[in-house]
Formats: C-alpha cells, sequence, structure tokens
C-alpha cells in the first residue's frame, strides 16, 4: 500500500508542479531552412526503428504510471490513445505488481485497451532477473525498460541508498530477457561514458530521459515538505545535450535505438530532437495532462496535431525521413554551444551531421 500511495501522489504532484526548473535544451538549437525541398509532403515517411521494432511514427508515449488499481483508469486512456495515434507506449515501473501482486489491473488494461500495439514493460534496473519475464508476460510487452532514477531515490523519504552493482545487474537481465531491454534515465540525462557503458553490457536501446521536463527530484522533496531539497532541483543534463553525447556512442553502434525524452512537448522539440540524433522521442507528462484536462479525443488530436507539425518541419528542412534529420544543418547557441565545446566535440561536423 506505500508503493500504490506513492505512486498516486507522484501523479497529484505532477499536475501541480509541471516542468522545470532547467528547460530541455532546445531553445540553443536552430534549423537552416531549406527554400528548395523538392519534396511531396505525402512522400515524408514517419516510420522509425527502436531495439529493431519498427514505429509507425517517432512518438512513444512514455512510462509514468501504474501499479495501484486507483491508476488503471489513467494507463486505459493512455492506452487508448497510443491505439488511435499508432504510438508506442511504456508503462510505469511494474515492480510493485510483480513481487506484492499489488495494481496489476493497472498494467493488464494497457495490452487490453491496446491489443496490436508496441507497449513495453518497465522495471528498475536492480530488479532480480528472475522477474524480468513476469513483467514482460503481464503486458505481452515487445520490450522492455529499465528505468535509472538514482537521484530521485535520494530526495525519496523511503527511497535506495545503495546503487552498487546495477550495471552487472543490467547485463544479468539483458541475457535473460526474451525482447529487447532499453535504458531509460527518469530526468537526469545520460553521458556518454555511461552509454558505452550500457551498450557493451548487452543493452539495445537507450532513452536519455534529459532534465527539463517531469522533475521527479521536485516531486519527492513536495513529498517529504522539505526545503533543504530545493538546491537540488535543477540536478541534471539538459535533454538536447544527452542526445548529443549518447548519439556520439550509438551512431554506428550495434545499438539499434535512441529515444530522447525530458521536457518535449511540441512538434519543433520532436524535430531538434530527431535532428540532434534520437530514432524517436518520449512523451509523458503533457499526455497524460492532456487527458485529465480534456479527455481521450483531445489528446489524440494533439498528437496528430504534432505528427502533422512535424512532417511540415521535415519538408522545410528537405528531410524525406527520419534518418534525414541527422544530415541537416544546425544551429547551436548557448549552453549547448559550450557544452559542445567543452566536451572536446568537432563543432562544424556535429552542426552537419550527427
Amino acid at each position: 500500500m506505500i508503493r500504490a500511495k506513492r505512486k498516486m501522489d507522484h501523479i497529484k504532484l505532477f499536475t501541480l508542479l509541471g516542468d522545470g526548473p532547467l528547460t530541455a535544451g532546445f531553445e540553443d538549437v536552430r534549423f537552416m531552412h531549406n527554400c528548395l525541398p523538392d519534396l511531396d509532403s505525402q512522400n515524408i515517411k514517419l516510420s522509425t526503428n527502436i531495439a529493431n521494432i519498427k514505429l509507425s511514427n517517432p512518438l512513444l508515449i512514455n512510462a509514468i504510471t501504474g501499479g495501484a488499481d486507483v491508476l488503471a483508469a489513467d494507463n486505459q486512456m493512455l492506452a487508448e490513445v497510443a491505439a488511435v495515434t499508432g504510438c508506442a507506449m511504456a508503462v510505469g515501473s511494474q515492480y510493485g505488481s510483480v513481487i506484492r501482486k499489488e495494481g496489476i489491473m493497472s498494467f493488464e488494461v494497457v495490452r487490453k485497451y491496446n491489443p496490436k500495439g508496441i507497449i513495453f514493460a518497465n522495471l528498475s534496473a536492480d530488479a532480480k532477473s528472475d522477474i524480468v519475464e513476469k513483467a514482460i508476460e503481464m503486458i505481452a510487452a515487445d520490450g522492455l525498460q529499465l528505468h535509472l532514477n538514482v537521484a530521485q531515490e535520494l530526495v525519496m523519504p523511503e527511497g535506495d541508498r545503495n546503487f552498487c552493482g546495477y550495471l552487472h545487474n543490467i547485463e544479468l537481465i539483458c541475457a535473460k530477457a526474451q525482447v529487447p531491454v532499453i535504458v531509460k534515465e527518469t530526468g537526469c540525462g545520460m553521458t556518454r561514458e555511461q552509454v558505452r557503458q550500457l551498450l557493451n553490457c548487452g543493452v539495445t536501446a537507450i532513452d536519455v530521459g534529459g532534465a527539463g521536463g517531469t522533475n521527479f527530484l521536485a516531486i519527492e522533496a513536495a513529498r517529504r515538505q522539505d526545503s533543504g531539497y530545493n538546491e537540488m532541483l535543477g540536478w541534471g543534463i539538459q535533454t538536447a545535450l544527452s542526445i548529443l553525447e549518447a548519439r556520439t556512442i550509438t551512431a554506428g553502434n550495434s545499438c539499434s535505438g535512441l529515444i530522447a525524452s525530458g521536457g518535449i512537448r511540441s512538434a519543433l522539440d520532436m524535430a531538434k530532437a530527431l535532428a540532434l540524433g534520437a530514432d524517436a522521442v518520449g512523451m509523458a507528462g503533457n499526455i497524460l495532462l492532456k487527458i485529465k484536462l480534456e479527455g481521450v479525443s483531445s489528446a489524440v488530436q494533439q498528437i496528430t496535431k504534432m505528427l502533422e507539425l512535424l512532417r511540415n518541419i521535415m519538408l522545410l528542412t528537405g528531410c524525406k525521413s527520419i534518418a534525414d534529420f541527422r544530415n541537416t544543418p544546425l544551429l547551436f547557441s548557448g549552453i549547448l554551444f559550450e557544452h559542445i565545446t567543452c566536451r572536446g566535440y568537432n563543432l562544424p561536423a556535429i552542426s552537419n551531421q550527427r
């Protein structure tokens, strides 16, 4: 019951707190207009691949909730939106449901209302490998997300304080899982060093989960009602920076997917994330909030419009496919420019190809 209450607190506080204080960093990325695109918008392809799984469009409705029966309605509506729009979907952490048999219905409802969709299961990166198949079977999952949330755990009143052995455990899970494994940060981003470690132990795809979106540090600080943790709320690597970090490793690697998530709230954000090198983008908080405020149909309309605008941006940059985006020229400024310089990247090269 404690775990279930925490999950309900997360949803309540998410709707109150919103994003921030960091931005996702996309304000430091600019496209170059192509006045001669030589394209028919009807021929622009939005399909992409993540973890050897073909997606009809690059938007993933990312992990956000589940684990308590009262949250089944939220996951049902998210599943309905995914089914109509053709978006892939990931569920929230299933750990409590697998171990304690709590809130199982809140996950099973996803496959019930999206029987043919692409759905990812979700467990903590420290979950024992012997429960992996149970999580996958619960929703007939096409892939498995393993989430990393060290910073959140440190602020969480009942959180973990020992993070030894995570990488080895991920390697064990990768060896045992019968579906592709995606490792996802939950709002603090990734660097190229950790991405390399993850790929070397068998991870199939990376979700950078950068700073700039739903702030679980702020949520946990609010739960414990301790303002002393407020100085940590700006911790993390912005999403735009994290994409560039990860792309330097995933490009040309056997890893078959890079997902960008964290503060992606518009078609322009999506386009910039894809141009920086992502194969797909994850959204969660803004879609759930749209559902709660206006219903499933409004969320479907929101996603449909974003995908339409994404197609327009692709045309305006002369890009016929998601892969083409990686060769469209970009201009960098601000913190992102400084990051590229400080980390020793070749600025002219990365401005023209990621």
